[in-house]
């Protein structure tokens, strides 16, 4: 056998342990981030408040205190300060006693996971015999009730972003034509995705506007963020982009159920990455008039501006790259 048919044989062998290498090693590296987490669900530090009197107020820190590491307990006057509470989305629900009886306040429109977990958890602490109301401060809307439809326009989010930016790049366009391609398709795709959640489904029902800007940040920051890497390191950064914002980014994002009920590391992480900010701003937006909303906006808008920057700089420096010196033309002969 030559080396000219030995070279091509050996590069093709490279290549199928590659990809037999490859393949086994995605199907795992998915598996540990949407399957983990889920595995591991459970209260961490969830904020949750009490109200009441003060030695009733104590008793009940004092159970919730035997979940070690599981409620961080916030303690209000009286049932409005702590209704006022969950509407600013600084507690997930609250426990009231009052003469009457004891009270639970939820929010199942911040999280319905959350809410049932505090029903089981209170009902079965309070003394046998007794009854106790819960009251839905915040409601999940009826058209959404579990909350299934919120959570799962996150993974097509995430692509719809991830599309934007891949046809931008293989498209050709730079610069400041990149930009306006993906920030007229971002706006687009958020116009798209809140009539049919809010104006067919019913699962949103804030303000229109503020969720059709939410997702169409969402959107730019997660499609501008794979025009950037590509732009800057090449097809390669397309792979980067997709472990960022599908493999690690949705299932870290907490939208299915809430950040505080995730491994530690793994919420607080979902939540510094577009899909993640975005669930949660949209929670705010659509249920909570806003409340709240400043920090995940900003971490959107920070990935927004990051990767259109890159967008830019990455043309720009392809301009300023020194052309290629042209091959030898052979002189005629004779």
């Amino acid at each position: 056998m030559s080396a000219t048919t030995t070279a091509p044989a050996l590069g093709a062998g490279r290549r199928t342990i590659a990809v037999m290498v490859l393949i086994p090693t995605v199907v795992a590296l998915a598996l540990w981030a949407f399957a983990w987490p889920a595995a591991r669900t459970a209260p961490r530090d969830l904020p949750i408040g009490v109200a009441g009197p003060a030695t009733v107020v104590a008793g009940l820190e004092r159970e919730l205190g035997r979940h070690e590491g599981a409620f961080e307990v916030h303690r209000y006057e009286d049932a409005a300060a702590a209704r006022a509470a969950i509407a600013d989305r600084d507690v997930y629900g609250a426990v009231v006693v009052t003469p009457g009886g004891t009270e639970l306040l939820t929010a199942s429109a911040a999280s319905p996971v959350v809410a049932g977990l505090l029903r089981e958890a209170v009902t079965a602490q309070a003394p046998e015999g007794t009854t106790v109301q819960v009251t839905d401060v915040v409601a999940a809307p009826a058209g959404d009730p579990r909350g299934a439809v919120l959570a799962s326009s996150l993974l097509p989010l995430a692509l719809a972003g991830a599309a934007a930016g891949v046809v931008t790049t293989l498209l050709g366009l730079r610069g400041a034509r990149a930009v306006a391609t993906l920030v007229g398709a971002s706006v687009l795709a958020g116009l798209v995705g809140t009539a049919l959640a809010d104006s067919w489904l019913g699962a949103l029902t804030g303000d229109w506007w503020a969720e059709a800007g939410v997702l169409s940040l969402t959107v730019l920051a997660i499609g501008s963020t794979f025009a950037g890497l590509a732009a800057l390191v090449g097809k390669p950064g397309f792979g980067l982009g997709a472990l960022l914002m599908i493999l690690i980014g949705n299932p870290f994002s907490g939208v299915a159920s809430a950040p505080e009920l995730l491994p530690t590391a793994v919420g607080s992480l979902g939540q510094l990455l577009p899909p993640g900010a975005g669930g949660s701003a949209l929670r705010s937006v659509s249920f909570f008039d806003g409340a709240a909303v400043g920090g995940p906006l900003l971490v959107l808008a920070a990935w927004a501006a990051a990767g259109l920057t890159a967008t830019l700089l990455g043309a720009r420096g392809r301009r300023t790259e020194p052309a290629a010196a042209p091959l030898p033309v052979p002189e005629p002969v004779g």
